[in-house]
């Protein structure tokens, strides 16, 4: 193989929007660990974060019937959210129903 062949056209680097970054930013602080532990995370607006990034992003959090905004008086955000059981959320799948329904699909 020759060098050029080596360089073929080198991929796009595809940068992410404001809403992606912010929205990353964001997700990255209520599932950090001590955040988990404590339940609330504090989460300030930076320079880089645009005025319809930041209301789009506070709009779903504050439309999430689990979390609980508290907006501060220097800008930022407190989220607040309580413990969770298992059994109370939709998004798991529980272990026995789901062995349930295994036993149930197989035709052997």
């Amino acid at each position: 193989m020759t060098k050029q062949q080596k360089k073929a056209a080198p991929q796009a680097r595809q940068e992410m929007t404001g809403l992606e970054r912010l929205g990353l930013r964001v997700s990255s602080m209520i599932n950090h660990p001590i955040a988990q532990l404590q339940r609330w995370v504090t989460i300030h607006r930076l320079d880089t974060d645009g005025d319809s990034e930041w209301e789009e992003v506070m709009g779903l959090l504050s439309e999430t019937p689990e979390l609980d905004l508290t907006f501060n008086d220097d800008g930022s955000v407190t989220v607040r959210w309580e413990k969770q059981s298992a059994e109370g959320r939709d998004d798991l799948v529980n272990s026995k129903d789901w062995e349930e329904e295994a036993e149930e699909a197989a035709p052997f």
